[in-house]
């Protein structure tokens, strides 16, 4: 598997490639478009892109945790968490062409 991570900078790049805007309105474009992912997220709203994913922010409760080290039980505060959930269409594009082991049976 690949250790290269794709950037800001990289999503940029590509956008200046593929749409021909210069380097600093790419460069806009993509931060306007995740600034506008995390606000809508930031007021509780889902974001849903089509043939991607979608975003939600969840509630999570109180509950008790354990600490590993000494075994004592804490207390885990409530919280927001972010989730994702891949489309269908993402998930066949990045599996598409992998091929599963044979059995050696």
């Amino acid at each position: 598997m690949s250790e290269n991570t794709v950037t800001r900078a990289d999503l940029s790049e590509a956008v200046y490639e593929e749409v021909g805007l210069s380097r600093n309105e790419s460069a806009e474009l993509v931060e306007s478009v995740l600034d506008e992912i995390a606000d809508a997220l930031v007021r509780g709203e889902p974001v849903k892109i089509s043939s991607f994913g979608s975003f939600a922010v969840r509630q999570k409760g109180q509950r008790v945790g354990r600490n590993p080290k000494t075994g004592e039980e804490v207390p885990i505060l409530p919280r927001k968490v972010l989730v994702f959930r891949a489309s269908h269409v993402l998930k066949d594009h990045i599996n598409k062409g992998f091929v599963a082991p044979r059995d050696a049976s």
